[in-house]
């Protein structure tokens, strides 16, 4: 039976080759878009060199701080005494490193001006982030409490101020007039990946925004890894306690503060809807994400009824068909059924295309380096919701069209005039 649809699904496909094309592409250029938007999600949020341990990380991205007499809010990452004071005590991280903001360098090759981005860490970084060296070492945290001058250098640095990736470890490279011995290389890291992302990595005590005094505010990013992912919201539950004991040097100037520890995606929603005047501890991601569906629903919406208007229209004209098949017994269940297969193929052809569509538009984008040293591509994951899209799409596309076939006359329908019931 299932056979036999295929086979007809087939055959009605090509009889109204307009008819198909027109639901072939809005399908393909449909599920391209959010494959796309898909892509690029899981390239920032899933679990990719060297934040392969994405489920078990979280990032204290910010310290908002609460002025008094309604003077407004101070927002800024913490100061290595904040973090050794209050963030490195928790019991319940199996790591706890630190990482600062990228930074603006430069340096000089082939009497060329190279402008790179810099970024300062401790030891605990290199043990936390999984990078894969392609030679050398990472540097140590004896070497970073020691303030050696060593770094680890992405392959596009190495390449471009040594003319190699390897064969470059104890070999001296000039940043910002300062020289810096190599200590290994890794590969590129995609800039989206913002808590790991460099051109070249050093001690953070090398930095000088490392300050002395009691500050709390600084220009570094605490990042923690709990023991095994079960642990995660326990860790989180640790760091609201300790915030909560936070002595505030200046009571005078900041009546109190606010941090929290957050998944990547949460950091960012955290930020986004941020509510001053509640001072509520929601990151934001619920309403990230049903903005996101709803958004999602309303751009699948259009194409979804066109294609329903599409399927009611060659339904319309297969009414002397279905009039027959009524008239020798073919039950609403087997139209309806019949229908819907046609419309799931016709929904599996127009995925296909999609997904094709979506892989060229990935490289596109990987070869125009709209994002540095990022590799967009369609991950298991991806394809996943790429079938799971195109099943929903014929499905919900042809759920009405077979509902309105299964209501036909059959002697209206055999005269032609499928409009009438």
């Amino acid at each position: 039976m299932l056979l036999n649809y295929l086979k007809i699904a087939w055959r009605v496909l090509l009889r109204r080759k307009f008819f198909t094309f027109i639901s072939l592409f809005g399908i393909s250029f449909t599920l391209m878009v959010l494959l796309v938007v898909f892509a690029l999600f899981d390239h920032l949020t899933g679990a990719h060199m060297p934040e392969k341990r994405m489920d078990r990380m979280l990032f204290v991205s910010s310290l908002r701080q609460e002025m008094q007499d309604n003077q407004g809010w101070m927002n800024s990452p913490m100061s290595v005494r904040f973090i050794d004071t209050y963030v490195r005590t928790m019991k319940t991280p199996e790591r706890v490193a630190l990482t600062s903001s990228v930074g603006n360098a430069t340096a000089f090759a082939n009497n060329k001006l190279m402008p790179l981005d810099i970024r300062y860490t401790d030891g605990e970084f290199w043990n936390i982030m999984e990078f894969d060296f392609l030679d050398g070492r990472a540097f140590t945290a004896s070497e970073v409490k020691q303030s050696q001058p060593v770094c680890v250098v992405n392959e596009a640095t190495a390449r471009a101020y040594f003319g190699t990736a390897v064969g470059v470890v104890g070999k001296i490279i000039e940043i910002d007039l300062k020289r810096f011995r190599v200590a290994g290389v890794v590969p590129n890291v995609s800039a989206a990946h913002i808590y790991s992302y460099s051109d070249v990595w050093v001690p953070y005590t090398l930095s000088r925004n490392v300050f002395s005094d009691n500050r709390l505010s600084g220009d570094f990013i605490p990042v923690l890894l709990a023991p095994s992912a079960a642990k995660v919201d326990e860790m989180y539950a640790e760091y609201n306690q300790v915030i909560s004991r936070v002595e505030i040097p200046n009571p005078k100037e900041v009546m109190k503060i606010y941090s929290w520890a957050d998944p990547v995606l949460a950091s960012f929603t955290r930020q986004l809807f941020f509510d001053s005047t509640t001072k509520t501890g929601a990151s934001g991601l619920e309403k990230f994400y049903l903005i996101v569906s709803v958004l999602g629903l309303l751009f699948m919406l259009l194409p979804t009824l066109n294609l329903v208007n599409l399927n009611v229209t060659r339904i319309l004209e297969r009414s002397s068909e279905i009039g027959v098949r009524k008239a020798f017994g073919a039950s609403s269940r087997t139209l309806v059924g019949q229908f819907l297969v046609e419309n799931v193929v016709l929904a599996c052809l127009g995925g296909a295309l999609g997904l094709l569509m979506a892989a060229a538009t990935l490289a596109l984008l990987n070869d125009l380096h709209v994002v540095a040293y990022a590799q967009f591509n369609l991950s298991g994951r991806v394809f996943g919701y790429g079938l799971l899209l195109t099943l929903f799409f014929g499905l919900l596309s042809g759920v009405y069209p077979a509902w309105k076939m299964s209501r036909l006359n059959p002697a209206v329908a055999l005269h032609g005039n499928a409009d009438r019931n």
